[in-house]
């Protein structure tokens, strides 16, 4: 008879005994550290990051039907393809803004008044949809029109990380504004994993935006952004510092990042800090270190910066 070796009891043992230790060291840590400030014997249910990435895709589905949707349609199967996905994808939100709505109330059910205001906030973002394409669709046509190599407008849409970006932007700004900011940071995060851009859903950008290649842009959350404004890759629009209050805390709820007006163009690895104005129609060039406004025309070069230097706390 063939003999199997099996592990022994004593080592079944010691693993099980080991495994019982590691948890017990996480519970413990758990009581003592963030979790112990909120509610420990009834951990909140957050939103779902895999849900809503499966929700902005559904959204985008909506959006554009037959460039993000799922097959060819004529005009009839488009409207009932958009009519159920939207229905579909709407129910969905409404589950993860009820539970941002509770996490934030402290409490695990919906009362009846929670879910009217998520109901609200639900319904006013649907009738937001139809702007949001407006919006996209000239944020693709400056794309389009600002690249020599793009050769259509479909492949800015579906090739694009800076329209995608824009794309989770806009969505995600709307859900900022109607009192959902846990799941719009949570969807400009999604899109900062998958695109290398990182947009603030608090920030205000106007029409005609385009990114060029993208990667490592940043936009901070209180920056105001207008109409035809291009940035080029690893743009900063940040912080110039992070004042704290008379116990070292961080003051939250300032604001503190840049003004860019309309028709501004800003070349790549630019750094823009503070709350300073870019005047309309200025060009900022590649590599430049900026912590004061500029007048509308202005050209910024960086051998016009050598010579400045930067007073106080750096920070993005």
């Amino acid at each position: 008879m063939s003999k199997h070796r099996k592990s022994t009891p004593s080592s079944l043992k010691e693993a099980h005994l080991e495994i019982n230790a590691i948890v017990a060291d996480l519970r413990a840590l758990r009581v003592t550290a963030l979790e112990n400030r909120q509610r420990l014997k009834r951990p909140p249910k957050l939103p779902s990051r895999k849900i809503l990435a499966n929700i902005i895709d559904g959204l985008a589905a909506v959006l554009f039907p037959n460039r993000l949707g799922s097959s060819e349609f004529n005009d009839e199967d488009i409207d009932r393809y958009v009519q159920q996905t939207l229905d579909e994808t709407l129910r969905k939100l409404l589950v993860q803004v009820l539970r941002e709505l509770n996490y934030v109330s402290g409490d695990e059910t919906s009362s009846d008044i929670v879910h009217e205001q998520a109901t609200t906030i639900i319904h006013a973002f649907s009738k937001r949809l139809p702007n949001i394409r407006n919006l996209l669709d000239t944020d693709i046509c400056a794309a389009y029109e600002g690249d020599p190599a793009a050769h259509n407008v479909d492949e800015v849409l579906v090739c694009y990380p800076g329209i995608t970006a824009i794309m989770y932007y806009r969505l995600a700004h709307e859900l900022h504004c109607l009192g959902t900011p846990l799941i719009a940071r949570m969807i400009s995060e999604i899109a900062h994993s998958t695109t290398g851009i990182e947009i603030h859903p608090g920030a205000q950008i106007g029409s005609s935006f385009f990114i060029d290649h993208g990667t490592g842009v940043v936009i901070g959350e209180t920056t105001i952004i207008g109409k035809n404004v291009r940035l080029y890759q690893a743009v900063t629009l940040g912080a110039k510092s992070f004042p704290v209050d008379e116990n070292g805390a961080l003051v939250k709820n300032i604001v503190r990042h840049p003004i860019v007006e309309d028709d501004v163009i800003i070349y790549a690895n630019a750094t823009l800090l503070g709350r300073i104005t870019i005047g309309h129609g200025s060009t900022v060039g590649g590599n430049v270190w900026l912590t004061r406004s500029v007048p509308p025309g202005s050209s910024i070069s960086q051998a016009q910066m050598r010579n400045e230097t930067f007073d106080g706390d750096t920070g993005i």
